[in-house]
């Protein structure tokens, strides 16, 4: 998890270059799980209104940098299919994050690549989860497209908008950020809870007779 100051400190010095790699990798990598996105994007957009990068290349080469990584995810779990489900775990690759894709997947079926952007981790191995399920690709890259805009621009433009109406902002921005990453982890801190006490629950209900 990055701090604020880290995360200002790592746009900064990533520059256009590293933003866009950063955003690939997280998109589409199954080893760029951990890194940063949505308080990457949010950041990078206030550093825009602030004079530090162009909003424009910013919002093209995101753009970009998303769709790309998620065809790279996609094609690479075509090509392995389901026999990635047999991999060991390994330092980048737990099995938990793959199958908690899947679940995903199975709930929301081919809208997932574009829900999945905003659920941390299973953005990462939502398209592999839909190459190796064998979603027509006609289906995922028109969900691609629609979801690498939409969460691309809106967490630049977002940070970009406080940066140019709000005075002094920079003396909020780490509470922003640190509520844009606590809003992130939700999803994940939900699924956490339903399978702990979920299946708990279940049990302690009576069956029907």
């Amino acid at each position: 998890m990055f701090s604020g100051d880290s995360l200002i400190t790592l746009i900064k010095t990533a520059g256009y270059f590293g933003l866009f790699f950063i955003i690939f990798a997280e998109s589409g990598l199954f080893f760029g799980f951990f890194l940063p996105g949505d308080s990457l994007l949010f950041t990078a957009g206030f550093l825009a209104s602030q004079g530090f990068f162009n909003i424009f290349v910013l919002l093209g080469l995101s753009a970009f940098a998303a769709i790309s990584g998620d065809s790279v995810g996609y094609s690479f779990g075509r090509r392995v299919g389901k026999a990635i489900f047999k991999k060991d775990d390994s330092l980048f690759f737990n099995k938990k994050n793959l199958l908690k894709a899947q679940q995903f997947y199975e709930k929301h079926g081919s809208k997932t690549i574009v829900l999945a952007r905003f659920v941390p981790i299973v953005r990462t191995f939502a398209p592999i989860v839909a190459g190796a399920a064998g979603m027509k690709y006609r289906t995922f890259i028109t969900y691609n497209l629609i979801g690498g805009f939409v969460w691309t621009f809106g967490m630049l433009l977002g940070g970009f908008f406080l940066g140019s109406v709000i005075p002094d902002v920079d003396k909020y921005l780490l509470p922003i950020i640190g509520l844009i990453i606590f809003v992130s982890v939700l999803p994940v801190l939900r699924e956490m809870y339903l399978a702990k006490f979920g299946k708990d629950k279940e049990k302690d209900e009576p069956k029907a007779v």
